[in-house]
């Protein structure tokens, strides 16, 4: 009797054959990556040649690790497992390296890069910067020990003696060495008294030079206010630091060249030019201050001087008339407060001295009425015992002398008796 096994039966027998398989447990393929589309975190896709498709699995975890970027006809070397799905019975390759087939991860990636930096601008033309006619101060980026830094001193000191060169020990090669590159291209710009910076290193394979093809340095030359000529390994040998930099030199001493390029005639050039425009600077400064001597000179407060003091005057007199108007005024104010003043006086010391008077004449009056010679003159008499006036019968004694006063005379007298 035939026995019939089911669906899922089938696939669980096919996985386990596979998975068993020693054959499929370590595959190598080439083909052409196919209907790639890149996924938040695990990317299904396919590897096909001309006859046949494989579908292709790759793990987030291995797929982050990729230094270049898969595109759908990318040709591949291909390292992983074969299993079956058991769900739908297809089989796959799950991915456990990949690589470009025939140019290498390397050169890929530099290509990559370079056409998303292109999209960018960062190497148009018109980003590119003059180099200047005259360094005198050159920034130079590079191993202190190499053949590099000595090649661009000899050629300096050559042609041009009086530029200073300052280096910046770097790192070129290996691992942290793009990081140092770009640090110290900012720091030889925040120094800001440079004319000129230098990058460079010598010869060496792709793997050599490849940190002048890191991002953060082909960003850091394009983000320098300083001009940049980038010399990097032979004159076969193209970086992207090349692309992007203001000028590109085969060799250190290119490079050095160019930095000091005919600096002798240059130099003569520019203090002629110099001498040139200062002597044109003086004459338009000489002829400038000329007119405006000139335009003074006819103007009409040199011609007609006392034009700059005539509002003056007329504003002195104004104010003097106003003050004199005022003081007038004033004037009269007080005189009126014056008379008046003086009227009030008169008065009261009129009315005081006829009060007075009026007083001294009551006063008078009454020293009249006490005068003695009045009294007397009306029959009275002033009677005196020695010279003590008798008011009372009880002042004398009988026989006591005493002294009558009359208004005409005085006489003599005797008390007889009480």
């Amino acid at each position: 009797m035939t026995k019939y096994l089911t669906v899922s039966a089938l696939t669980k027998y096919l996985k386990a054959k596979f998975d068993k398989d020693p054959y499929l447990e370590k595959v190598y393929l080439t083909g052409e990556i196919s209907n790639f589309r890149q996924r938040p975190s695990h990317q299904y896709f396919a590897i096909k040649d001309e006859n046949a498709v494989v579908q292709a699995i790759m793990w987030a975890g291995q797929f982050n690790k990729l230094d270049f970027k898969l595109e759908d006809g990318m040709k591949v070397l291909v390292t992983g497992r074969v299993s079956i799905y058991p769900a739908n019975g297809s089989y796959s390759i799950n991915i456990e390296n990949i690589v470009p087939d025939g140019v290498g991860a390397l050169a890929v990636k530099f290509e990559q890069l370079k056409k998303r930096l292109t999209e960018e601008g960062l190497f148009n033309e018109q980003h590119k910067q003059v180099l200047p006619q005259i360094a005198r101060r050159i920034a130079v980026v590079t191993s202190p020990s190499g053949a590099v830094i000595k090649d661009i001193i000899t050629t300096v000191n050559r042609r041009f003696p009086l530029a200073e060169i300052v280096l910046y020990p770097t790192k070129v090669q290996g691992e942290g060495a793009a990081e140092e590159i770009a640090t110290n291209i900012e720091r030889a710009n925040a120094q800001g008294d440079f004319d000129l910076l230098i990058i460079g290193r010598g010869g060496g394979s792709i793997e050599d030079l490849w940190c002048f093809n890191e991002e953060i340095v082909v960003r850091a030359i394009f983000e320098s206010h300083l001009p940049v000529i980038s010399s990097v390994g032979h004159e076969t040998d193209i970086t992207l630091s090349d692309f992007v930099a203001d000028r590109r030199a085969a060799t250190p001493t290119a490079a050095a060249e160019l930095a000091t390029s005919n600096t002798k005639i240059d130099l003569l050039n520019w203090l002629r030019e110099q001498e040139t425009r200062l002597s044109n600077r003086m004459i338009q400064i000489v002829k400038h201050r000329r007119e405006r001597v000139e335009k003074l000179a006819n103007s009409v407060m040199f011609r007609q001087p006392e034009r700059l003091y005539d509002g003056h005057i007329q504003k002195v007199e104004q104010l003097t008339d106003r003050m004199q108007h005022i003081m007038e005024q004033e004037l009269t104010v007080v005189s009126h407060r014056h008379q008046y003043a003086t009227n009030n006086l008169i008065q009261s010391f009129t009315a005081l001295v006829e009060n007075r008077k009026n007083r001294a004449d009551q006063m008078y009056q009454s020293l009249l009425l006490l005068d003695i010679s009045k009294i007397k003159n009306r029959g009275f008499a002033l009677v005196k015992s020695g010279n003590k006036i008798v008011k009372s019968i009880n002042d004398v004694k009988t026989g006591q002398n005493i002294e009558i006063e009359l208004s005409d005379g005085s006489v003599n007298a005797e008390i007889k008796g009480e």
